[in-house]
């Protein structure tokens, strides 16, 4: 039987490609200072749109409150430190996403906001993937997996559309032919 915790595993992994790509982005662009500004936007906007509006968006209304009704506390432990890193990340987030639209853009806020980025979401991935998820299989019952799992799908329909997880993989199959 497949679990939810197995379906945002397949995610994390999308997003650890996704992490590689951008540490390659802001590597080349430290000793080179050169950068293609679309590879930039487009990085920015899956993790914008499939990491954190779709990925982490499934984890705060799905699993979270699926979690608490099993008995994890949402105020303390692992469902509260996950939550806290959602909000750090999206404020990295936030300032890639200024340092990109300023003018010109600023390369050197756009590494520092981009490399905080990749060393919390790579722990947090860890603790999520080692720690909470495995937790969580222990307490969810397989009708609850089945449930959620269908949830899943509604919700990346609802919020992303149809498609666009495909096309998100495409471009950054694309990606990761140019830079890993």
């Amino acid at each position: 039987m497949k679990t939810a915790s197995q379906e945002l595993v397949n995610e994390h992994n999308a997003i650890l490609q996704a992490l590689n790509v951008l540490e390659t982005i802001c590597v080349k662009i430290t000793s080179e200072g050169s950068y293609d500004k679309k590879d930039l936007e487009d990085i920015l906007d899956f993790l914008k749109v499939f990491a954190d509006k779709c990925h982490h968006g499934k984890e705060e209304d799905l699993l979270f409150p699926a979690l608490e009704e099993a008995g994890m506390k949402k105020e303390f432990g692992p469902i509260a430190v996950m939550l806290s890193e959602h909000v750090m990340g999206r404020g990295f987030i936030k300032q890639m996403d200024e340092a990109l639209n300023s003018n010109p853009l600023n390369t050197a806020g756009f590494v520092e906001a981009s490399e905080n980025y990749i060393y919390l979401l790579r722990a947090h991935i860890q603790k999520e993937n080692q720690i909470l998820f495995p937790m969580g299989d222990q307490r969810l019952p397989e009708a609850k997996q089945e449930e959620l799992l269908n949830k899943f799908e509604e919700f990346e329909s609802e919020v992303i559309g149809n498609g666009k997880h495909e096309e998100f993989h495409a471009m950054l199959n694309k990606l990761q032919n140019k830079y890993l």
